[in-house]
């Protein structure tokens, strides 16, 4: 089989080297269309060879945590979840007692096998015979699957959904054969990932039980007038203790539109539900509530996008909408690094205090490329598990989503966690497998975008090029008293016999002496101070730098 591959790739790069320049009109066309059939049967192919990784779980050799994940990280599948489904209708499965059981849609299968149908008509198959009522007999259901096969040869994917509309309306033209098994299988909600304005998309399928309780939820709060994020005098909560006039001025300043207003009685009954302790006391060890992750800079200059521990990204306006009301964590890290400064103290679990500090250092799953945010990870001990004697100061621990914590160990087909010491990264902890060398070693950049930006933009000023060493000869700088370290009021730090308006070299880190008055400056002017405190000037001192200079 693997030299069969071998030639296969060896024979796609003689085509996709080759030209049709000289084909005639006709064989071009024909063989766009061959070559879509081929595609088409690959994908048949394909769906077989992840049956087999399904069957023996070979998705973790390469380290992946789940068969999806190895369908959406290591086969790059745009849609795992919508082809695992056509593996399990199209291929031939085992039985638990080990028979060999024929595909459940056995035309659709054939249909993509030859080539004639796409992936976006096995989908039409599908999603059409997912909507057949549980009670219609199975026969009936397996002509209906041979016919949208049958026409689908020939047909769009979209005209197969319509032919499939009038085919659930013989099988069941009165709607008597829906019952409780069909609505609970369709039941659904589900929701989007955020757009380029940060907006999210609800989309579900509710039981009528459902839609009744929601009908009475946005009869009370999204009633005109009510919870309007736009006026400060509308009634919050529902309408039962509220004075009738006040709800009728404010129904009359209200310019919403009927689904605008769904939305915020929505938003009302979530912060309601959070706000009065319905979510309970904790979730994974964090308070269940919004918990933020800023920078500094960001909220001084009020600009940039803050991430939850859910994994939502925040624009600044609303950040510093709910600051206004929020109980303050600080986490204190180097201004360039993602390594903490003041770290816990050692307990087994891991206390509140230090997952405050590990998301705002990680924001999600500290493995490679995994998305999960940290509202759904563990505290993973990643320098030395607690059952080897490894302690649980947060310079030693990691968040990790259950199967990545779960998939750390010493077997071949498992992963390692190791510190990372140098470059941007230094003081987080990256993952490799246990087949890859001790340097193959990646840290997870998913959930702090600011920073994967950055990498792709202008060189970092701290980093260690190697082409820099310290210069003996010492340069002044005078720093402000009111500014923070690296914003000096004089010209740049220069090499001796520089034009100290030319393009200065990269300046030394500060001390950490330095980051502490920082961080102490920063806590004290949040001390509030009595009307008539005079103000107090500090003699200060020229901070003395050493500049870097080139070798020769």
């Amino acid at each position: 089989m693997e030299a069969n591959y071998a030639a296969l790739e060896q024979l796609l790069d003689e085509i996709a080297a080759g030209s049709s320049d000289a084909c005639s009109d006709a064989v071009v066309a024909e063989l766009a269309e061959r070559h879509e059939r081929v595609v088409r049967r690959m994908e048949s192919i394909g769906n077989r060879r992840i049956l087999d990784v399904s069957d023996r779980e070979a998705f973790r050799v390469s380290g992946s945590k789940s068969l999806i994940d190895f369908c959406s990280t290591r086969l790059r599948i745009t849609r795992p979840r919508r082809r695992l489904r056509a593996v399990q209708h199209l291929e031939a499965m085992h039985a638990m007692t080990g028979e060999l059981l024929p595909p459940r849609a056995p035309n659709t299968a054939a249909g993509l096998a030859d080539g004639h149908l796409g992936a976006e008509h096995v989908d039409a198959i599908l999603d059409v015979l997912a909507k057949v009522p549980a009670a219609v007999d199975p026969d009936e259901t397996a002509k209906a699957e041979s016919a949208l096969a049958t026409e689908g040869r020939r047909l769009t994917p979209r005209e197969i959904t319509q032919l499939g509309v009038r085919i659930l309306a013989y099988l069941d033209p009165d709607g008597t054969l829906t019952d409780d098994r069909d609505r609970a299988r369709n039941r659904r909600l589900s929701l989007s990932a955020q757009d380029a304005q940060l907006m999210s998309k609800l989309s579900g399928t509710l039981d009528p039980t459902t839609r009744a309780l929601f009908e009475v939820v946005l009869a009370a709060w999204a009633a005109p007038g009510m919870n309007n994020p736009d006026d400060d005098q509308s009634p919050r909560g529902d309408t039962a203790d509220i004075d009738p006039d006040l709800l009728r001025e404010a129904a009359g300043r209200d310019s919403r539109s009927v689904a605008q207003r769904n939305h915020d009685a929505l938003k009302a009954l979530l912060q309601c539900a959070a706000d009065g302790g319905l979510l309970g006391a904790s979730h994974r060890g964090l308070p269940p509530h919004i918990i933020i992750s800023i920078t500094e800079s960001e909220l001084r200059d009020r600009a940039g996008v803050a991430n939850t521990a859910t994994g939502t990204d925040l624009p600044i306006t609303d950040v510093l909408t709910l600051a206004a009301r929020a109980q303050m964590h600080l986490a204190v890290f180097d201004d360039h690094t993602a390594e903490p400064l003041f770290l816990g103290r050692a307990h087994r679990l891991a206390s509140q205090a230090q997952r405050f500090v590990l998301f705002a250092k990680y924001g999600g799953c500290g493995a490679a490329d995994c998305p999960t945010p940290f509202a759904h990870c563990e505290i993973h001990h990643a320098d030395k598990d607690w059952a080897d004697g490894g302690t649980t100061d947060v310079n030693h621990l990691a968040p990790a989503c259950g199967p990545h914590n779960r998939a750390v160990g010493p077997n071949p087909d498992q992963w390692t966690t190791d510190k990372i010491t140098t470059g941007p990264d230094r003081g987080r902890y990256g993952w490799r497998r246990n087949t890859d060398p001790p340097e193959e070693i990646h840290a997870n950049h998913r959930h702090h975008i600011r920073e994967l930006l950055d990498r792709h933009g202008d060189d970092d000023p701290w980093a260690d090029t190697g082409e820099a060493t310290l210069n003996t000869e010492p340069a002044t700088a005078d720093i402000a008293p009111d500014a923070p370290w690296g914003e000096p009021d004089t010209p740049p730090v220069t090499t001796p016999g520089q034009d100290p308006w030319s393009k200065p070299v990269a300046p030394q880190r500060p001390p950490p002496a330095g980051i502490e008055h920082h961080i102490a400056y920063q806590l004290v002017k949040r001390i509030p101070r009595p009307a008539g405190t005079p103000d107090i000037n500090w003699p200060r001192r020229p901070a003395v730098y050493a500049p870097l200079g080139r070798r020769e």
